[in-house]
């Protein structure tokens, strides 16, 4: 409207150009931009003093992860778990804080996790050492012995033990000749596997039975009789006695 009553006060005038209205437009909207909203002010000072608000670790610089959770290299997982939980809650929003607290947690655990792989492997070495350090009789000993894996363990296991339950529920109509039996033979077997000599898996065998019987008539006479129910012979005790030498011998000899 100012443009058309400008040309008709004076139609020899030359009109504004193009150019210069679309600067005005610009100069204008640079000047809305240049005065944002309060409400937008308002909002970003709020969040400066939000963070400027949040507490911050003083302990971000030490090096010693233990100090720096202000526990002793010797505090149990519940005190470092506690102090990591404490800080975390104390120092929450400022983040610097935060990821120098997790930091330290995560160090000392890492470290625990060396200390005990260390210890496990220099309970080893000590043990190796020890043997080598040990009479060359305990050598000899230990070279009949044997660790199975755990699945030959708990068959075997479970073998002698059905044969002693089945002794002791057949306690009142009989002796347990035919389970000893059983066992001994069972026994000869998986010594045979192992050794692959016959003979030496019989002498073995036969070595745990009267090793485990001699042992049982000597020990289960001191067994008080309150503890034993009437039906528990002196031959189903040692039978049970021998079924634990059987095991033994067949298990771990080789």
């Amino acid at each position: 409207m100012a443009m058309a009553s400008r040309l008709l006060a004076n139609p020899f005038a030359a009109p504004p150009s193009l150019n210069s209205v679309t600067s005005r437009r610009r100069r204008r909207s640079c000047v809305v931009l240049r005065n944002p909203s309060p409400r937008c002010a308002m909002d970003a000072s709020y969040g400066d003093n939000n963070l400027r608000s949040a507490p911050k670790f003083p302990r971000m610089r030490v090096w010693d992860p233990y100090k720096r959770l202000g526990i002793s290299p010797d505090a149990s997982e519940e005190e470092i778990w506690g102090s990591r939980n404490f800080l975390l809650q104390q120092y929450a929003g400022h983040e610097r804080s935060e990821e120098s607290i997790e930091a330290a947690f995560e160090n000392i655990l890492i470290n625990s996790y060396v200390k005990r792989k260390k210890t496990k492997f220099n309970l080893k070495t000590r043990l190796k050492k020890k043997v080598e350090e040990s009479p060359s009789w305990v050598k000899n000993l230990l070279d009949f012995v044997e660790l199975p894996p755990t699945v030959i363990i708990l068959r075997r296991l479970f073998l002698f033990g059905f044969m002693a339950a089945w002794s002791i529920m057949n306690s009142a109509d009989g002796g347990p000749a035919f389970q000893v039996a059983v066992s001994l033979a069972a026994c000869i077997y998986f010594l045979n596997d192992k050794t692959k000599s016959l003979a030496r898996a019989s002498i073995i065998g036969f070595g745990a039975l009267v090793g485990g019987w001699i042992c049982g008539s000597v020990f289960v006479p001191m067994i008080p009789t309150v503890l034993l129910r009437p039906t528990w012979t002196l031959e189903l005790l040692t039978s049970l006695v021998a079924y634990t030498f059987l095991f033994l011998a067949c298990t771990f000899l080789k």
